[in-house]
């Protein structure tokens, strides 16, 4: 089964704490994941003021510059992991380095019918 890791961060602390990953502890973590089989896409992603939010209501759509909440953590990045259950999912995403400072939120992935 398909689970998508969420890394949430406060991006203005993210590099700044004690307990903060470097770089290379989070791609050497993505390696080890990659090398099990269970990885099948990461990134991370640049900061939130680059987001762009998009709305269509009655067919109009409106862009907001910025995330599309104020939050105190932000979306950071994502890993993207095949895992036998949730338990499993889990035990990957507590390994994530960004985990010690932030939150990782863990999501089974939809199966669509096409």
């Amino acid at each position: 089964m398909k689970y998508l890791c969420l890394v949430y961060s406060d991006e203005n602390t993210l590099h700044s704490l004690p307990d903060s990953p470097h770089d290379s502890e989070c791609n050497a973590y993505a390696e080890k994941i990659h090398g099990s089989g269970r990885m099948l896409a990461a990134e991370a992603l640049q900061p939130v003021s680059t987001a762009t939010t998009i709305r269509v209501r009655s067919g109009k759509v409106s862009i907001t510059d910025g995330p599309f909440a104020e939050t105190k953590e932000q979306l950071a990045g994502f890993y993207l992991v095949e895992a036998h259950d949730l338990n499993e999912a889990i035990q990957i995403a507590s390994g994530i380095p960004a985990a010690r400072v932030g939150s990782v939120e863990v999501r089974p992935v939809r199966q669509l019918e096409l």
